[in-house]
């Protein structure tokens, strides 16, 4: 099925911030009872680009995607999404912020007692966006992620790949300037998380979001910097060697809180860093 055309697919259309990033953390530091999560972090997300974030358990990376969007201050440094200091905003200036910014969850985390249309429209709704276009609008993000026919159907009818694909049309739904991705493949089998990374690489290749995603497995984001989205054939096709993807995709890894790594997948495989070389072996 061919993908809908939005007007976010016109790159022209992304409102470039000041700074030339979409996301930038500078110097930043937060600590949990004595217990140093991140230490110094400073690394920056260009806009139109997608940065895949690694870590083991417990490395503080879902603690610093609820810094990009002001859920956590910092106990130091600056965080600047879209141009606007987060670490100085107030929760109003915040909410307006968060409107500009799509997030997946871990787990999908959709409303149970909402349809799964409700739950598509829910920040529209916020909005005061008008019915028919919130409806034309959900139907057009679920033909998206292929789910419209899941249009009026209930989270506890759907499979844990069909939620993710849900949680995904949920954040493209308000056309973000940037998407934060948590964990998108988690618990889900192989099959089924090859076709979710399928519908973030359609999502980053047709729709040109700068994107971070926070994520366990190095084969997915591998996957994404190998491969494009072909949508003649509405389906992702590997890339001949020696080509990139339109849109560029780079890697962060942190270790004991500091950034060890950030570049693109060529320099990681050619680290000589024990601890990466282990870590993607």
């Amino acid at each position: 099925m061919p993908a809908p055309t939005l007007p976010s697919e016109n790159p022209a259309a992304a409102v470039a911030s000041p700074s030339g990033y979409a996301l930038e953390f500078d110097n930043v530091s937060i600590a949990f009872d004595e217990k140093v999560v991140l230490d110094g972090v400073s690394f920056q997300l260009p806009h139109g680009e997608t940065k895949a974030l690694f870590g083991v358990a417990g490395s503080g990376k879902s603690v610093l995607l609820k810094l990009a969007i002001g859920l956590l201050r910092p106990d130091s440094g600056r965080i600047s999404v879209l141009g606007e200091e987060v670490t100085r905003m107030r929760e109003q200036e915040l909410f307006e912020l968060r409107r500009r910014v799509g997030i997946v969850f871990q787990e999908s985390a959709l409303f149970d007692s909402l349809k799964v249309c409700e739950n598509v429209a829910f920040r529209l709704m916020e909005e005061h966006v008008t019915a028919e276009e919130i409806e034309r609008r959900v139907r057009e993000v679920l033909r998206f992620v292929e789910l419209e026919e899941a249009y009026d159907m209930r989270p506890s009818e759907l499979s844990g790949g069909m939620r993710r694909r849900v949680a995904i049309a949920r954040a493209i739904v308000t056309e973000p300037e940037v998407l934060l991705y948590d964990s998108p493949t988690g618990g889900l089998d192989p099959v089924t998380s090859n076709t979710i990374v399928e519908l973030i690489v359609k999502q980053r290749d047709v729709y040109k979001t700068s994107a971070l995603m926070v994520t366990h497995r190095l084969q997915d984001a591998f996957t994404m910097a190998t491969h494009q989205f072909d949508k003649a054939a509405n389906l992702m096709v590997v890339l001949p060697k020696g080509q990139h993807s339109e849109v560029p995709m780079s890697f962060l890894i942190l270790r004991d809180g500091k950034v060890i790594f950030d570049g693109d997948g060529h320099h990681l495989a050619a680290s000589r860093d024990d601890y990466i070389r282990e870590y993607i072996s």
